[in-house]
């Protein structure tokens, strides 16, 4: 259910690591929870944070919710397209990036959850 190649938080954000690069997105979990999404509020590309910080929210027919940063870094991509059409979260939550941080703290992936552990806490 959940692909094998990305990595999970305990929050429900999931992170694509590539190198120094990490894409992230919301969860097929957090996005059933969510229901229907209706906004995305993403930073600025340039704007940093600690692994923990607030990036952004995510606004449903049901609830707003805040998102995470997975890891330590600054954000050099921002995918607005979602931010226009921020539904595109409900058709596909595991292709749907939301940002791409420059991380600046490698040893914090290792905090990551795989897909065996993240399908755990779900369950």
């Amino acid at each position: 259910m959940y692909p094998s190649e990305l990595k999970y938080t305990r929050d429900h954000e999931w992170v694509r690591v590539n190198g120094d690069q990490a894409q992230v997105g919301i969860t097929d979990y957090a996005q059933k929870a969510l229901g229907d999404v209706v906004y995305l509020e993403l930073p600025d590309v340039g704007k940093t944070y600690n692994k923990g910080d607030v990036f952004g929210t995510i606004e449903s027919v049901k609830a707003v919710s805040e998102l995470y940063a997975p890891v330590s870094g600054e954000v050099v991509e921002v995918n607005t397209e979602l931010g226009q059409k921020p539904e595109g979260v409900n058709s596909n939550p595991h292709a749907s990036w939301m940002i791409v941080m420059k991380v600046a703290n490698e040893s914090e992936t290792a905090d990551l959850l795989d897909a065996n552990a993240y399908s755990e806490l779900t369950k």
